[in-house]
Parts: structure tokens; C-alpha cells; sequence
């Protein structure tokens, strides 16, 4: 687990600011669920035989002997909440998150034991066409951040009875080449056979090269959807390649899985993932309702992003101020210009004017607004451009009545 320092921040903060107008011009609303739930939500949702389940959660029992989980991942949390406040009553729902998230795995680069996502969910929509606008709205929002060399990695996952016939296909295939398997895909073998399909294991990949496909398993009509989905991405020109072996790492995903990856990540390249859940809603005692979605992995995303412009946070002004009158009359000044929406950096050193000077000159401001004794007796503050190559003169310096706050603002703002 990391800390997110200052400067780091004010990227986060920018990528989080045009995720959520992405969002906004989406149709899409914010909803915030707990870092802890109970553990029965993830095991019923994710899959017991799943790496997040059987080796990755944060569990322990609270002081009611209850089994507590901090969130794995953002979709079971989500759903749960819908569910519990009766919001597919009023409706489709289209809904936004982000968050820590906490797994226990190896650290790696981007991605830590707490680590962040944000996310879209839909519910009610079960259109193929539905599943291109949740694709559209990713894509688009990493193409604003300016990321080239990204891959639409894309599969079908098929109907529930797709996958139990293709499952029976797999196994016999792979018990037959048994000894050839490296020692995690043997355990696989017995618990989720589909996530041998996306081992690292490069000698499992390699054999994997004649595994019987998904595709060939799925029904007619699966077929027909992940075809429609296929079209509807070129009428919006949107590159993709389809990926076999893309099976994402939860159970609760049917139909249309995706990833967008980067080859800047290495061997962690998954940049955003999600796919369609059908079944998870009607799963978690809910009806019958669709859902799709996908998440983006914060700290990948921002690894990605070193040259995207934050827009800075340079204050508008930084105030100097020294002598017993002036630092009183600078935090009124101060709260002041702030109320009109100006950022104004306030320095509370109490050390010389010089001193002062180089600070305002390292904080990026434009103007030093400058208060002493002197002018506070004279009822004025000296606005001082802080490009001047030389501070110490006074030659260019504006006088202003600090009464006068809309000249005052007028002239920091130009």
C-alpha cells in the first residue's frame, strides 16, 4: 500500500475530473458503496474457486463474529446496493463508482494491496448494442487522456449452458495432456478449468495453441450477439481483435468480456476490463435483470499518463505579509479574495520579505499581493507581477485601497 503524495495528486485529481464529465454526458450518476461488506456477498458473487475468493481477500470476523471483507471490486457492492434500496424498481439504472479496492497479492508495478478502480454499471440493458456504448464510453474517455497504442481485446463468453458444455470440452482436452501442465493449471484443473485459458504460464500457453475454442461452443444465438456486437464497433470505428483465451478472472461474467490494454504495462497490460453479468443480479437474490460494466485500475491508468497536462495548481496569488497589523489584515484579505473564487496561498512564516519572495516565485502565482505594516496604515496592498526579474523593485508595483475589492479582483484575474 502506497501513499499518494501532492504532486502525484493533482494528476489523480485531473483524470478523475474528466472521468466524471464523461460520465455526466453519459447519462451515468455516482453511487458510493462501504469498503467492508459481508464476505458471503463476494464468495456468492465473484466464485469460491476463484483466485480472489480462495487466496486474495482481506477477511476476518468483526466484533459480532460476523465475516467482514474489505471490497475486492466494485460490481458485487454495487449490485447489492441497488438491490437493497429498491432502485431497479425505479428502472434501467446507469451508475458510477470510485474507490479502493484491497487484494492480497504481489505487489507489482501499478497495482498495490489497496489499489483503486472506477467503474461504470448498467442494469436493464441487454441490448448488444448496450454492450458498444459501455465499450464507447472507456475508449473514448482514455483517447481524451491522449493514450495511443491501446488494444480492444474482446471474446464471448456465451450462455450459461455455452460455457457447461465448452467446460466438459476443455477438461477432457486438458486431462489428457495432464503432465504437461504447470503445477498452478493442475490445481485449475480441478476448481475453474476457463482460467487455465489465461494462465502466464508461457509453456501452458504454448499448448494451449490447439485447445478446442469457445467459440465453437457457443449457440446460435450467442453467436448472433457477439457478431451484432462485432458490427455495431466498426459502424463506430473502433479497432478490436478477438481474444479466445480472454476470460476475465470472475464468474460472474457471461456473453461480451473485453479489455483494453496497453504495451506500455508490461506483463500486467490491462488497462480497463469488464464484460456482461446477466446472472449476477437474479445471483444475489435479485429478478432477472442484465448487466454489464468494466472497471479501470487507477495506478495503471496514471503510470500511463506522465505527460498528461493536470492544468496545474498554481495559485491565482500568494499573499506576503509581515508585521503584527498586516498578518492580521492578510487573513481577512485572504478570505476574502478566496470567497471570490480566487486561489490565493497564504503565507504564514512570518519570515523576512525576501524569504517570502522566493517562495511566491516557487509557487507558480502570477501576482504577490503584499501587505506590511506600512501599507496596512495607508490602506492599500502592493500587487507585485512575479515574472519581474527583479522583486526587490518597486518600479512597476501596483497600488490598490484593499476597500476596493473589485478592482483588486480585476486585476489578479487579468
Amino acid at each position: 500500500m502506497v501513499d499518494v503524495l501532492p504532486e502525484q495528486t493533482e494528476r489523480w485529481q485531473a483524470v478523475e475530473k474528466l472521468a466524471r464529465e464523461h460520465f455526466y454526458r453519459a447519462g451515468f450518476k455516482e453511487i458510493r458503496t462501504p469498503l467492508i461488506e459481508v464476505t458471503e456477498l463476494f464468495s456468492r458473487s465473484i466464485g469460491e474457486a476463484t483466485d480472489v475468493v480462495g487466496k486474495e481477500m482481506y477477511t476476518f470476523s468483526d466484533r459480532g463474529d460476523r465475516s467482514c471483507t474489505l471490497r475486492p471490486e466494485g460490481t458485487a457492492s454495487v449490485v447489492r446496493a441497488v438491490l437493497e434500496h429498491g432502485l431497479l424498481n425505479q428502472g434501467s439504472q446507469r451508475l458510477w463508482y470510485a474507490g479502493p479496492m484491497f487484494r492480497y497479492e504481489r505487489p507489482q508495478a501499478g497495482r498495490q494491496r489497496q489499489f483503486h478502480q472506477m467503474g461504470v454499471e448498467c442494469f436493464g440493458l441487454d441490448s448488444p448494442r448496450s454492450d458498444v456504448e459501455v465499450i464507447a464510453i472507456a475508449w473514448d474517455f482514455l483517447q481524451a487522456l491522449g493514450l495511443d497504442s491501446l488494444v480492444l481485446e474482446l471474446n464471448s463468453l456465451g450462455s450459461t449452458e455455452d460455457r457447461k458444455n465448452y467446460r466438459a470440452l476443455l477438461v477432457e482436452w486438458l486431462e489428457s495432456r495432464y503432465e504437461h501442465l504447470d503445477p498452478d493449471s493442475k490445481q485449475r484443473l480441478k476448481t475453474n478449468p476457463l482460467r487455465i485459458l489465461d494462465s502466464k504460464n508461457s509453456h501452458t500457453q504454448s499448448l494451449l495453441q490447439d485447445a478446442p475454442t469457445l467459440q465453437k461452443s457457443l449457440c446460435d444465438e450467442s453467436s448472433d450477439r457477439f457478431k451484432a456486437v462485432q458490427n455495431f464497433l466498426e459502424a463506430l470505428q473502433i479497432p478490436y481483435k478477438i481474444n479466445p483465451k480472454l476470460v476475465r478472472g470472475l464468474d460472474y461474467y457471461s456473453h461480451t468480456a473485453f479489455e483494453i490494454t496497453s504495451e506500455h504495462l508490461g506483463a500486467q497490460a490491462t488497462v480497463c476490463g469488464g464484460g456482461r453479468y446477466d446472472g449476477l443480479v437474479e445471483q444475489l437474490g435479485g429478478p432477472s435483470v442484465s448487466g454489464i460494466g468494466w472497471a479501470i485500475g487507477m495506478e495503471r491508468l496514471i503510470m500511463l499518463l506522465e505527460g498528461f497536462k493536470t492544468g496545474g495548481s498554481s495559485p491565482d496569488a500568494y499573499l506576503v505579509n509581515k508585521g503584527d497589523k498586516a498578518e492580521a489584515k492578510a487573513l481577512e484579505l485572504a478570505r476574502k479574495l478566496r470567497s471570490a473564487s480566487l486561489s490565493i496561498e497564504l503565507d504564514g512564516s512570518g519570515s523576512s520579505f525576501g524569504k517570502q519572495f522566493k517562495r511566491a516565485n516557487r509557487s507558480g502565482a502570477t501576482w504577490a499581493v503584499v501587505l506590511g505594516d506600512d501599507e496596512v496604515n495607508s490602506g492599500q496592498v502592493r500587487l507585485k507581477k512575479l515574472y519581474c526579474s527583479n522583486n526587490s523593485s518597486s518600479e512597476n508595483d501596483l497600488l490598490v485601497d484593499y476597500s476596493d475589492l473589485d478592482r483588486l479582483l480585476a486585476l489578479l484575474r487579468s
